[in-house]
Formats: structure tokens, C-alpha cells, sequence
């Protein structure tokens, strides 16, 4: 049997109905850039993310940038995030001027190791941005904690964490700002690209709002220089109705989850991801760590088991940001996690059975080899 590693037509056949209805609305009305279905999500979206506004934009990248650009980071600043990220969170960094500082991270969540965190503060360090990798939040209080007593803002990178939460608190919803991609594969996915902000702040939103908006607060009025980042009116209606059905989807993924962790509990080879206490791990991604990786993903790749990297080679070592101040060793626990970690397939419309023949094929793989 195939397993895909993600099956968007799946999802989509099942909302198709609903999806179809929004998209000729969005026609009928004409209201293709920004406009009501964009401000019918933001409204819906921050009432999920328990905030009081929420700003659609572009993608999760302008989410990330604008939020910067908009607590006034800029040239000659720090901004502290990990290296075990997509590199999306540092070229936010890169694009307002700023210089990215990592530091590296736990090895049992893979997100920021707030131990750390105090030792990289300089008199330059104007913000953190710890990531909400896979699905499951950073330590949300020690890092509010640090971020207050040296005063600085916080911005919560939860392009991976639609619906997680922290001792209750949803993603989004701690720091200064949250950001949130919902490209097509995310747990809440638009039909191509778009991203949103949210925060508690009335003020930042309402400049991420101008700045989105070419720095335009009244048309052909132009307080600041702006950019183009409005979200399109028909990715707003399909969130809409994606949106009703997430936390639905996010239950399935964790059912999934909790099966994944039984049938690989007693594979000596295997690390599975671990919940950290108190926190709600919605797995955007299931990975698991093997030292083997590449053969085992080319034993799986051969029964038509599709797996993914997450992420192969972490920012620090890209050519993009390599220099002989970050070079091998400098961060020890996400060289070796990004060196074993593989995305086992991970979709609401997951069947058991095919969850279990992906785990079958692991315990023969590991038998056949530690034999």
C-alpha cells in the first residue's frame, strides 16, 4: 500500500462542497484582495488564537517581517531565535536589517533551550523569536521571563503550531506578536500562499495593518513606506471554512500520534517525539530520531512509504548564513537532532492501517539491522 507523506486532495474532497460555495461568494462580491472575507477570518482567527486582533498577510514570511519591522527592529540590531527552524524565521530577521543570533536547542522538545537564551543577550539585542516547532510550543514562561527583565519583544514563530497550546494559552496569544503560515500543508492550510499575525496589542496591529498595506492607513495616503503583503479575499474564505474543522483535524493528528508512540515504544532504534508536560502538541509533523536515517528512509522510500527532513542542514551551516563563527560544533544538539530526525507521514486522513505498516516496516528495517 502507498502512504503518502500528506494527501491535501483527501481533506479537500471532503470539504469540497463548502469550499466551492466560498469561492463563487468571494467571485460574486469581487473582492479578491484584502476586504470582508479577509476581515471574517481575521476575526474568527483571533478569536481561536485567544487574542484580541488578527492581521492577514502574504505568507507566514511577511508575518515574521512586518511584526519586526513593526516593533521597530532594524539595522544594527540582534534578534535571538534557533538554528533548527525553517529558514524563513532568519531572512524575517535579515530583511529588516537585523543581524539573526541563535542559540541552540532541547533536545527532548527541539525548540529553544530558554537555558541558554541569557548568555546571548548583547547591547544589541532588541528581540527573541522562539519557534513552535512541529507542533509542540517553546517554554513560553522562562523566555517571557528573560525578555522582560532585559526588555526586549518577544515574537512567537507558530507557523507550525496552529492550535498549540502552553499551560493553556494558545500559540500566539504569549509574546508581543505570533506569527502563523498557512501554506497548503500546514494543519490550517489556504489554497497557495498566506500568513497571519496575531497579538493583544491594538497599536501593532494596527501599523502591521498600514504596513501591509503600502503604508497606507487612508487610500493614496501613505504614512510610512509600506509594502504589499494583503491576503486575497479567496484564501480568506477557505480559511474560513478550513478553520471551523481544525481542531477536528488537529484530534485526528493526535490519535494518529498516540498510536505512532505504541507500535514504535519498543524499538530500541527509535526516538519518538516527546509531549513536554503541560503543553498541547498538535504534531504539525510526527518525527521520529534513528542514527541510520538515510537508510532507513531510502527502506521505507522503496515500499512506497513517502517520509520527509525536517530540516536536513540547520541555518547556521546554509550558505546563506555560513561563517567561521558558526561553524560545526557551535550548536551541538541541533547538529546531531537534524542529523537523525525523520517526518514520518503525518495527515488527519491518516488511516490506522497505514499507520501500521509504516510501523511495521521500521521494526523489520531496525530488526535487520541490529541482527
Amino acid at each position: 500500500m502507498r502512504v503518502p507523506f500528506i494527501d491535501l486532495k483527501s481533506q479537500n474532497e471532503f470539504i469540497k462542497d463548502e469550499i466551492n460555495t466560498a469561492i463563487k461568494d468571494v467571485i460574486d462580491c469581487c473582492a479578491f484582495a484584502g476586504g470582508p472575507f479577509v476581515e471574517k477570518f481575521e476575526k474568527e482567527f483571533a478569536d481561536f488564537c485567544q487574542c484580541r486582533e488578527a492581521i492577514g498577510v502574504g505568507s507566514g514570511t511577511a508575518a515574521l517581517w512586518l511584526s519586526l519591522l513593526a516593533l521597530g527592529i532594524g539595522s544594527g540590531d540582534e534578534v535571538i531565535t534557533v538554528p533548527n527552524t525553517f529558514i524563513a524565521t532568519a531572512e524575517a530577521i535579515s530583511f529588516c536589517g537585523a543581524k539573526p543570533v541563535f542559540v541552540d536547542i532541547d533536545e527532548h522538545s527541539y525548540n529553544m533551550d530558554p537555558l541558554l537564551l541569557e548568555n546571548a543577550i548583547t547591547p544589541k539585542t532588541k528581540a527573541i523569536i522562539p519557534v513552535h516547532l512541529n507542533g509542540q510550543m517553546a517554554d513560553m514562561d522562562p523566555i517571557m521571563e528573560i525578555a522582560k527583565r532585559h526588555n526586549l519583544f518577544v515574537v512567537e514563530d507558530a507557523c507550525q503550531a496552529h492550535g498549540a497550546e502552553y499551560k493553556k494559552k494558545k500559540a500566539g496569544s504569549i509574546g508581543h506578536a505570533g506569527c502563523f503560515s498557512f501554506y497548503p500543508g500546514k494543519n490550517l492550510g489556504a489554497f497557495g500562499e498566506a500568513g497571519a499575525v496575531v497579538t493583544n496589542d491594538k497599536s501593532l496591529a494596527d501599523r502591521i495593518r498600514m504596513m501591509r498595506d503600502h503604508g497606507q492607513n487612508k487610500k493614496y495616503i501613505h504614512a510610512e513606506i509600506g509594502w504589499n503583503s494583503r491576503m486575497d479575499g479567496i484564501q480568506g474564505a477557505v480559511l474560513s471554512v478550513k478553520l471551523k474543522h481544525l481542531e477536528s483535524w488537529n484530534k485526528l493528528r493526535q490519535k494518529h500520534a498516540d498510536i505512532y508512540d505504541r507500535m514504535l515504544a519498543d524499538i530500541d532504534q527509535i526516538v519518538t517525539p516527546h509531549q513536554v508536560e503541560n503543553r498541547s502538541h498538535i504534531y504539525h509533523i510526527y518525527p521520529i530520531r534513528n542514527k541510520n536515517r538515510d537508510a532507513l528512509i531510502e527502506v521505507l522510500r522503496e515500499k512506497d512509504i513517502h517520509c520527509g527532513i525536517h530540516y536536513p542542514v540547520p541555518i547556521h551551516l546554509q550558505k546563506a548564513y555560513w561563517n567561521q563563527e558558526s561553524d560545526n560544533g557551535h550548536f551541538p544538539v541541533t547538529e546531531q537532532v537534524t542529523s537523525e530526525l525523520i517526518s514520518l507521514p503525518m495527515f488527519p486522513e491518516l488511516t490506522d492501517s497505514m499507520i501500521k505498516i509504516v510501523c511495521k516496516e521500521i521494526e523489520k528495517w531496525s530488526s535487520n539491522v541490529s541482527s
